[in-house]
This record gives structure tokens, C-alpha cells and sequence, in this order.
């Protein structure tokens, strides 16, 4: 038997061995066992987690018996090279290398997205990243230690609060620098996603794909800056192109004009019955072909909330078609009374 096949029958045996392990094994020195180690993981026969003497391999058909990996990176944020950066971390984490090619695929637009928007629009010397794989969850989350993204949108968009930058983010289209940006990167990379978190100086925004659902939270202790977090799962169904599709007014025009709002979340507490709520509601929208309007979990709606979004805004955008989901009957009602009038 070569010394190939015996490491490849001990870790059959051990399902995953150190190079002190193999050494013993083999009756050779460590950096001989690590050096037989390293062609086989460049020779992709093995996987390798970790780094130095905690370093651990395993064949490819038993990576998910490494548990928890974790790899990080600190950077300087200046005249930084993202791609190097994201070839250099996914290189360096055999889970994303073997996942399925539509979630590599969705991984890198995410992770690109992310790490753009630390190293443009942050204002932070340095950009910490990690990588993480637990089981099949493959996670990343970039930290800076900026201005923060809830309070730049409301600087920039002159709004009164983090609700309402949390809320314009979910629109689409949000950005702080329109002549450089579209706006669509964090709005795209929460819906790819499992899972998407933003926390900014004590404020989180949690997307949950997975429910779906959205949460506006309270984060303690408070983070200085911007912390993104993004999961999804090896095995993920979700693929890009269907993302893409589903914000394209028309299909196959590859056009980002059409967006979906939660109404329930412009409100805490209080049920939709002013024009000024809608307005909060409209603002921006005049940049989409069609808006739907999901009311779920919303029990009914004013006259003046309804005549400002299905007449008045109608009436100033004609060209702008919204439809409605999940309304029961008293918002319905409301709906057609405006339509009427």
C-alpha cells in the first residue's frame, strides 16, 4: 500500500486526523506528515481546516464531520482590492470551494456587495471579516468601525430615526452616494439570503428568508459601526437569477423597477390611519414600474391612509401600477371605498 492510500485508510478509520496523528501512523516527523498532507489537499483529495499545529483533514465525502470552522481576516481600509480579498477568504474555506455552484454563486455577489459597501461608505480605517461554516450553514459577517448605515441613510435621506433608515433600506434602491451607487446591494444580499443582519449603534435589522419575516430590534450590548451578517445553507434551494426575476416588472427585462412592501412595518403599535403614514410608506416608490403593497397581519387602514396611496399617488404617478396581497376584508373594503370616490 502507498503512503497516499494509508493516510487516506487512517482517515477512513479516524474520519479526521492531525499531522501529529499521521506522523505516529506513518513513523515519520511532523513537518514530513505535514508536508504529505499539504499536496494532497492541493491536489484537492483532501480538506483541510484550520491553521499551523491545530490544523485538522479530512477526505471531501466527510467535511461535514469538522463541526465549527472559522477563519478572519483584519484589513486596513485603504486602496483595498476586493476581489483579492474575497479570492484570498473563499480560497482559504473549503466549505464555499465545495459548495454547490449557485450558492458559491450567491456567496460571492453577497460578500462583494457587503464588503464594497464597508470599504466605500464606512469611513473606517479597518474592516474586520470572518467566514464561518457550522454543519451545512455557511456564514460570513463584515465589521467596521464607521459612521454606521442606519445613521448615514437618515443623514443622507434626512430622516427622523433608525426605523425609518431600517424601513427605506427595505424599499430598494436606498443609497447614500446615487451617482455612484444603484442602491440595490444590501436590498438584493437580504433576500439571497437565509438569513441577513445589519446592527449599527444599537439598532438590528433581521431578515429571516427562512420564516419569511422581518425584525426592527434593540442590540445590546450597543455596536460602533456597521457589523453585516449573512448565512445561507450548503443545501439551499435559492439561486440568484430567481431573486432577480422576482423585483423585474416585466420579466426578462432585467430591469430592477418592481419592489414589495411589508405595511406592517411602517408602524409600531398603531394601526395605518394618516396620510403621513402613507406618505412615509411612498417615499422613493416613484423610482418603480410596480409596487405591491403586502398587507399582512395589518387589520385595517384609514380613509385618509387609503385615499393617499390609491388615488392621490395614483393620480401624480399613473404610470406606476400597485397591487395588493394578504388584505382581509376591512382593508379591502377601504381599498375599493377610495377606488370609487
Amino acid at each position: 500500500m502507498g503512503v497516499k492510500d494509508k493516510i487516506k485508510s487512517l482517515i477512513e478509520e479516524k474520519k479526521i486526523i492531525t499531522a501529529i496523528q499521521l506522523a505516529r501512523f506513518l513513523g515519520v516527523t511532523r513537518q514530513y506528515a505535514s508536508r504529505l498532507l499539504k499536496i494532497l489537499v492541493n491536489s484537492d483529495e483532501l480538506i483541510k481546516s484550520g491553521s499551523t499545529r491545530s490544523s485538522r483533514y479530512t477526505l471531501p465525502k466527510y467535511f461535514d464531520e469538522l463541526g465549527t470552522v472559522k477563519i478572519a481576516r483584519r484589513i486596513i481600509n485603504k486602496e483595498v482590492k476586493e476581489h483579492e480579498v474575497m479570492e484570498q477568504m473563499f480560497s482559504g474555506f473549503p466549505a464555499i470551494m465545495m459548495a454547490p455552484e449557485h450558492i458559491q454563486g450567491i456567496l460571492r455577489y453577497a460578500f462583494s456587495e457587503m464588503l464594497n459597501n464597508a470599504v466605500e461608505h464606512s469611513r473606517s480605517d479597518i474592516i474586520e471579516i470572518e467566514m464561518i461554516q457550522e454543519g451545512k450553514i455557511l456564514r460570513f459577517a463584515i465589521n467596521d468601525f464607521g459612521i454606521g448605515v442606519f445613521k448615514n441613510v437618515m443623514k443622507q435621506r434626512h430622516l427622523a430615526n433608525e426605523l425609518e433608515a431600517m424601513q427605506d433600506l427595505l424599499k430598494g434602491k436606498t443609497t447614500t452616494a446615487p451617482k455612484a451607487h444603484s442602491g440595490e446591494g444590501i436590498f438584493f444580499t437580504s433576500k439571497v439570503a437565509d438569513r441577513f443582519v445589519l446592527e449599527s449603534f444599537g439598532h438590528r435589522l433581521l431578515i429571516d428568508n427562512t420564516i419569511p419575516d422581518v425584525f426592527f430590534q434593540e442590540q445590546k450590548p450597543s455596536k460602533n459601526g456597521t457589523r453585516v451578517i449573512f448565512s445561507i445553507t450548503s443545501n439551499s434551494r435559492r439561486h440568484i437569477s430567481d431573486v432577480f426575476n422576482k423585483f423585474q416588472a416585466e420579466p426578462g427585462s432585467f430591469a430592477f423597477d418592481k419592489t414589495e412592501i411589508r405595511v406592517r412595518l411602517f408602524t409600531m403599535g398603531t394601526i395605518h390611519i394618516s396620510r403621513s403614514q402613507a406618505r412615509r410608506i411612498l417615499t422613493g416608490l416613484n423610482k418603480f414600474k410596480l409596487i405591491i403593497l403586502d398587507f399582512k397581519d395589518v387589520p385595517n387602514i384609514g380613509q385618509a391612509f387609503a385615499d393617499e396611496v390609491f388615488r392621490v399617488f395614483k393620480n401624480k404617478h399613473p404610470d406606476i401600477k400597485i397591487e395588493t396581497i394578504n388584505a382581509n376584508e376591512s382593508v379591502r373594503f377601504m381599498i375599493e371605498r377610495v377606488a370609487l370616490s
